[in-house]
């Protein structure tokens, strides 16, 4: 019975008990004045108000822009409540000349007695950070009982404004206002950003929309990994990628730092390069036997037919984004997201888990790259065993991924399936190993 229906009928066995007639067809004044309430009653529950109001739609232009509009006020207000850096400023200098003590060390600290004065002292915006629970996180990892340091407080203070600050500016992209990114919104948030970015200043416009698909792939790599095409801004904001893209805007950065940084200009332009490299006829896009050239030759092509059989290509042949994906899987083994990843591949029928019969098919190729490199045959049921005990799974018959991230082994049961480098060094891991062609970094 739907809401509706149910207080109707509630409201007409009310009616029924008050109308209390006299003489078989009078009303008493006062059942009549309870039935006349009923009766009002009745018609408020026949028409229930609306509680939920749909976002309007770009077509619906006024209503659309007016809701952006007021949005676009809200987060400019938010933003000018915000401390700037004279405010910043101003709260060292307090803390350092008026509430602050220094230790037999040198270090500045302070109590939490200054503490609770200084944040009554302080305008409205800054108690709101100085909280009781904020000095405990604090102390929590200072060396001084009771007391916690000036460096690590303003620290803190910097980072929830930080946060706020990039909360506003990532919520600006938000066209929808419902706490998401879509990708566009996140291209057009870095697109806008790479000018504040100091070490990306050398970078050619012509390759901002390769360096733009670049960042953010991973993003949606790792934060998206249901594929949903969106990402909430509270998990942007709590990840460490936000980080790793604004450590670009100092312009004295070692270079080592650099190229392991997956946002930097060298990591951008070498992942776009191999991906050139790769492209062996120059048609912007690779095909099977091109991406057999990746990392150090020896996927298999059992495992790569199943890659372009389940991914997205362009008439049998991955595009630079479907790349990116298989590139943030493939060096980043260790990672949840790149384990489902391998996961959904080596899941043949799509069952949610691996039979003996799943890692049989994908052993074929290993088995193709041993005879090719002339080596001696490793029996299929050996590895099958040696799989299965290194997993234990809680069903003696097949492997699910909750047994394969509670093992801990997943990347070393995943790799000695798809490539034949990673299955021979795990087979020679207590003697000498082959030496097969290929690029080093991938060989370890």
């Amino acid at each position: 019975m739907k809401f509706r229906d149910f207080i109707l009928e509630r409201a007409r066995k009310l009616d029924e008990t008050q109308n209390i007639t006299l003489n078989g067809d009078k009303k008493s004044p006062e059942n009549t004045s309870c039935h006349e309430n009923v009766e009002k009653s009745t018609r408020n529950y026949r028409v229930i108000p609306k509680f939920y109001h749909s976002t309007p739609r770009p077509v619906e232009s006024l209503m659309y822009k007016l809701r952006e509009h007021v949005r676009t006020v809200f987060l400019k207000k938010r933003s000018e409540e915000l401390l700037n850096n004279n405010d910043l400023k101003t709260f060292w200098m307090i803390l350092e000349n008026q509430f602050s003590r220094r230790s037999h060390s040198g270090e500045l600290y302070i109590t939490f007695n200054d503490y609770i004065n200084l944040s009554r002292t302080l305008k409205p915006i800054y108690r709101r950070m100085l909280t009781v629970l904020a000095f405990a996180r604090l102390q929590s990892i200072s060396s001084l009982p009771g007391k916690i340091s000036v460096i690590s407080l303003f620290n803190y203070v910097m980072r929830k404004v930080w946060i706020q600050q990039t909360r506003i500016s990532l919520s600006l992209y938000d066209q929808n206002g419902l706490g998401y990114l879509r990708e566009s919104d996140l291209e057009s948030y870095i697109l806008e950003l790479i000018p504040t970015l100091l070490q990306l200043k050398g970078l050619e416009k012509t390759f901002y929309s390769f360096y733009v698909c670049t960042a953010v792939r991973k993003f949606f790599f790792f934060l998206d990994p249901a594929r949903t095409g969106k990402i909430r801004v509270r998990d942007i904001l709590s990840h460490t990628f936000l980080d790793e893209l604004m450590e670009l805007r100092d312009d004295e950065s070692p270079k080592d730092s650099q190229e392991l940084n997956w946002f930097s200009a060298p990591s951008a332009l070498s992942v776009y390069g191999h991906y050139l490299n790769l492209d062996k006829d120059h048609n912007g896009m690779l095909s099977k036997s091109e991406l057999m050239g990746y990392g150090s030759g020896t996927l298999t092509s059992v495992f790569l037919d199943r890659l372009f059989s389940e991914c997205l290509t362009y008439e049998g042949e991955m595009d630079y984004k479907t790349y990116l994906d298989f590139v943030l899987a493939m060096e980043n083994r260790t990672e949840i997201q790149s384990q489902q990843y391998i996961f959904r591949l080596l899941d043949l029928h799509q069952r949610g888990y691996l039979t003996p019969a799943d890692l049989k098919y994908f052993f074929k190729g290993i088995e193709e790259q041993m005879a090719a490199h002339c080596v001696q045959t490793v029996h299929f049921d050996d590895l099958k065993d040696e799989i299965f005990d290194m997993v234990k799974p809680e069903d003696p018959c097949k492997i699910t991924f909750a047994d394969i991230a509670r093992c801990g082994q997943g990347p070393t049961m995943m790799s000695i399936l798809i490539e034949f480098h990673k299955f021979w060094n795990y087979e020679n891991r207590e003697g000498v190993g082959i030496e097969i062609a290929g690029d080093d970094k991938y060989l370890q």
